[in-house]
């Protein structure tokens, strides 16, 4: 079971459109429509993933009005891409091929 939660939870780190999603957020929250624009997807592949993240409690979602407005997990999912940039500003830049291509 715990093996799995992982894997479910990293997949959601490792999908390119949730993690744009993710790092569109890292900035502030946003609604779909602010996110769809921010990754340049069509609303309907965002909402479609906005709902896994949710699911997986990546994000948090609060109701303004009709809109539903998106924001990071501050407790786990930002705390992670904190560890994460710093782990790459240390290790990653230049050191491996795949860094150096992009």
């Amino acid at each position: 079971m715990k093996n799995t939660s992982y894997h479910n939870f990293f997949m959601n780190f490792a999908n390119k459109t949730k993690l744009d999603i993710i790092l569109a957020l890292k900035e502030k929250p946003l609604s779909v429509n602010e996110i769809s624009e921010k990754i340049n997807e069509e609303q309907s592949k965002v909402s479609h993933n906005l709902k896994a993240l949710k699911t997986c409690h990546i994000l948090d979602m609060e109701r303004k009005g009709k809109k539903r407005i998106y924001s990071l997990n501050k407790e786990t999912a930002l705390a992670i891409l904190n560890i994460v940039e710093k782990h790459v500003k240390k290790n990653c830049p230049f050191r491996c091929e795949k860094c150096k291509k992009k």
